[in-house]
């Protein structure tokens, strides 16, 4: 028995160094390949600007997003209104978004419902004997 704990322990060993290897080797290549987006100085400023830049580029991409949301909404207002001649696949995967939505719903009311009771059975302990 213990000389296969000690096989074990050389094998796993074994397996951490080189999974370590090849992790220190992925790493250095992913810095060196996206080296073009790693800040020369890295500062608060800097940081800040970059902050700022993507919060205004996804504020200016609004405008883009409303328009497709309404071109998308008025193609589904026209297949439904001719629903006989949509597609099998069409159907699946409304069917499949339908559930995703519904999951999504369940999901949050499962936490919702899970963070509030345990906040609400903490808040209604008695602090002091004078209370109870």
């Amino acid at each position: 028995m213990e000389s296969m704990m000690r096989q074990m322990r050389a094998k796993t060993s074994a397996a951490s160094q080189n999974l370590r290897n090849r992790t220190r080797k992925y790493y250095a290549d992913l810095l060196d390949r996206n080296r073009q987006y790693i800040a020369r100085e890295p500062s608060v400023e800097k940081c800040r600007e970059l902050s700022k830049q993507l919060f205004f580029t996804r504020l200016a991409s609004i405008p883009g997003r409303y328009e497709s949301f309404w071109k998308e909404l008025d193609f589904v207002k026209k297949k439904i209104v001719v629903r006989q001649e949509l597609t099998t696949e069409e159907l699946g995967i409304g069917a499949l978004f339908a559930l995703e939505c519904y999951l999504w719903f369940a999901a949050g009311e499962v936490l919702g419902r899970a963070l509030t009771r345990d906040r609400r059975a903490y808040e209604s302990k008695p602090t002091s004997r004078r209370e109870q």
